[in-house]
């Protein structure tokens, strides 16, 4: 494969990363590259310390709505 591919989740509840790892692993096991991107992540997930395991993939995790909502509480409540 001479380009990548993008595959993007949203939504609220769950799944998402679960779907994400999923297919990380996959792609992984073929020895392509993987870079997984979180935005709005706050909790601590263990299935993400494993990432740091495994060969070709790359996890960059962004803010959280603490900083993204950070100042403008009336807009959101």
């Amino acid at each position: 494969m001479r380009q990548g591919l993008i595959q993007v989740y949203t939504g609220d509840g769950k799944g998402k990363t679960t779907a994400a790892l999923g297919l990380a692993l996959r792609a992984a096991g073929r020895n392509w590259r993987v870079l997984i991107v979180q935005f709005m992540k706050k909790w601590d997930y263990g299935e993400l310390h494993s990432l740091t395991h495994i060969p070709n993939i790359t996890l960059k995790t962004f803010g959280t709505e603490e900083f993204v909502y950070k100042g403008r509480a009336k807009e959101i409540d």
